[in-house]
């Protein structure tokens, strides 16, 4: 079994920076695409950004496209999410995801608790 434990929410003024980082643990020799995806209050979680196993492809919604950036260290078993310009709208709770084997905006079985990041105007 895998674990995903998110940390690095937080509160942030808009324009602001953050960055969440996801850790993996328990049976990690699968080697597999993971993304965070988050959750807005009254909506449907949806899709923020992903990366394949090596780290050489991303994958980002339109909504974050220039503005975050996601990236890994396997050797410290670490996703992490980088994000700028921060605005009101990206606010949520935030959760790490992995299990497939390729990047595609579409969850896998393994889910963190999620972390939150709150905007402010």
């Amino acid at each position: 079994q895998v674990q995903l434990v998110e940390s690095g929410g937080g509160l942030v003024q808009t324009g602001g920076s953050l960055t969440l980082s996801c850790a993996v643990s328990g049976r990690t020799d699968d080697t597999f695409a993971m993304g965070w995806y988050r959750q807005a209050p009254g909506k449907e979680r949806e899709f923020v950004a992903g990366i394949s196993w090596t780290g050489g492809t991303t994958y980002y919604a339109d909504s974050v496209k220039g503005r975050f950036n996601i990236s890994r260290d396997n050797a410290k078993k670490t996703m992490y999410l980088q994000m700028d310009s921060l605005k009101p709208e990206d606010t949520g709770g935030y959760y790490c995801n992995g299990g497939l084997r390729t990047v595609v905006p579409r969850p896998g079985k393994y889910w963190g608790q999620g972390t939150q990041v709150t905007g402010s105007s």
